[in-house]
């Protein structure tokens, strides 16, 4: 299936174990993916930074609004903008500071205004001549606190319910432009990081990182003729 061929999609968060599943999935689907990394390290070390068919770029604090939109205008024509970064902080309230709050809106829900904003702007710009359809799809990444709820996890579920507000809110604004806007709704994903983190749980249970990155591309895809303003839950077995 090449649905992706010659368009060019941003991964934000792609060196991750979830941003790496997908942007392997969508370069086998014909995508040229554009990735923001932190720094050299962040880069340098992510598996895909060499493929062909990837643009990796450091020096990105996806929190702050000049370093997006000088990540977003030297991109070409713009098919989709995937959102994947972000970042998590648990704990009951009483012991959940204002600096910790700020940052989990920050990480969270910031950095998605912020690369939704732009990736909009870039659509509507357009890029080469040959360069994507019109319109274009938007994903964000919310998380299952968000709309089901779950203590001890105040700072988080407060900046992923506002990813997941955004994505309802820009889903009708853009609807006339055929901008598709959807979000995944994950509840805790395999990683290793969350294997170490809760080594006791039932990790069969959780959704795959690769199971959530397909869902993430049928949303982005071309294919996607008509689903918008979905919060689609990847919840696994849990």
């Amino acid at each position: 299936m090449r649905d992706f061929d010659g368009l060019n999609v941003v991964v934000t968060g792609g060196t991750g174990a979830l941003g790496t599943a997908l942007v392997s999935l969508l370069l086998e689907r014909g995508a040229h993916c554009h990735v923001p990394a932190i720094d050299d390290a962040d880069a340098g070390r992510w598996s895909l930074a060499k493929n062909a068919g990837v643009t990796v770029r450091a020096g990105f604090d996806l929190s702050n609004e000049t370093d997006v939109e000088r990540f977003y205008a030297a991109l070409p024509g713009l098919w989709a903008s995937i959102h994947v970064a972000g970042g998590y902080a648990g704990g009951p309230i009483l012991d959940t500071t204002p600096v910790t709050a700020r940052k989990m809106l920050s990480t969270n829900a910031m950095s998605a205004f912020l690369c939704c904003r732009e990736a909009v702007r870039r659509m509507r710009s357009g890029g080469e001549a040959d360069g994507p359809p019109a319109g274009g799809r938007i994903v964000n990444v919310a998380a299952k606190p968000a709309i089901v709820p779950a203590g001890g996890v105040s700072a988080y579920a407060m900046s992923k319910a506002a990813v997941a507000a955004l994505t309802l809110s820009l889903a009708e604004e853009l609807r006339e432009e055929a901008i598709w806007v959807n979000a995944v709704v994950p509840s805790t994903m395999d990683t290793p990081a969350n294997r170490a983190g809760m080594p006791n749980a039932d990790h069969g249970k959780w959704p795959k990182v690769a199971e959530v990155a397909e869902t993430i591309a049928f949303l982005a895809s071309p294919t996607n003729g008509s689903t918008r303003g979905a919060l689609v839950p990847v919840y696994g077995r849990t």
